[in-house]
């Protein structure tokens, strides 16, 4: 098994960026704009043509922690899961990411590492700022978006 991770500082208090990791409202204003779901059982986040996933929740812990289990979507991601840990580290709120449990590291699954990092510059972004770069305004890096 293979894993994505990222690491990002955010200048805001965890309680800001745990809204947008687990609000309908919250996630597509950085991930995608067509975000549905309940925030507490399962979200659908649709990317137009190229499809979508599924995502179970998993477990949430106020400001601290979300995951995800992913319940439908591309064969390479099914059975992975998502996780948002949260920390405070002076005024940063340290995210730690990993979309842990690929089978092998496939050429998707680099495209996908590109895509996450894109997409949580853009959460950063929604939350220091107030506007994100969800899809279908996010960095397009190749013919899968």
């Amino acid at each position: 098994m293979v894993d994505i991770l990222h690491r990002v500082g955010i200048t805001a208090p965890p309680e800001k960026v745990y809204e947008a990791l687990t609000t309908v409202e919250g996630l597509a204003a950085w991930w995608t704009t067509d975000t549905s779901g309940n925030g507490e059982d399962v979200l659908q986040f649709r990317f137009g043509d190229l499809g979508g996933f599924d995502m179970k929740v998993l477990d949430l812990r106020p400001d601290t922690r979300v995951l995800w289990e992913v319940v439908d979507g591309p064969a390479e991601w099914i059975g992975t899961t998502v996780s948002f840990e949260l920390t405070q580290e002076g005024a940063w709120t340290v995210l730690m990411f990993a979309h842990a449990g690929w089978r092998e590291p496939v050429e998707f699954m680099n495209h996908c590492s590109t895509k996450w990092a894109i997409f949580l510059m853009s959460l950063k972004s929604l939350v220091e700022t107030g506007s994100g770069a969800p899809h279908p305004r996010d960095v397009q890096i190749s013919n899968w978006h």
